[in-house]
């Protein structure tokens, strides 16, 4: 059955929004970048992948919920209602994407299985595309 209501527009975080600094800083010391640019998601998310690499994964999901919250409130600046594309191929989303990853896989590895789920199910949600790089 084909939805007759009107889809909202893609939301697209500004590119402002990550400062060239924190795109240098976030590759070197995602930690330095997170405490300069804490608002950078991305930053929040490369913490996040070296804690769960390094087998730390509370500590992932403690990195990953703050750039999932930090990504929210982006979002919500940048129009979005809480539903709604929010297309990968946008690099500036991508750290909100990568947080919400991170934090439903850190939320499977401690035992939260419904919040990974939900993680897992609102990544597709806001775009298959971002669901499929990320897990493969």
């Amino acid at each position: 059955m084909k939805n007759l209501m009107p889809e909202p527009p893609p939301t697209l975080l500004d590119v402002e929004e990550a400062p060239a600094a924190a795109l240098a800083a976030a590759a070197d010391d995602p930690a330095a970048a997170a405490a300069q640019f804490p608002a950078y998601s991305a930053a929040w998310a490369a913490l996040a992948d070296r804690a769960y690499a390094a087998g730390d994964v509370v500590a992932s999901y403690a990195y990953a919920r703050t750039g999932y919250h930090r990504g929210l409130d982006q979002l919500r600046k940048a129009g979005w209602r809480g539903t709604g594309h929010v297309p990968w191929n946008h690099e500036p989303n991508q750290g909100f994407l990568r947080c919400l990853h991170a934090l439903g896989r850190a939320a499977d590895a401690i035992g939260e299985v419904e919040e990974a789920a939900r993680c897992a199910q609102f990544l597709r949600d806001c775009d298959p595309a971002a669901g499929d790089a990320l897990t493969g």
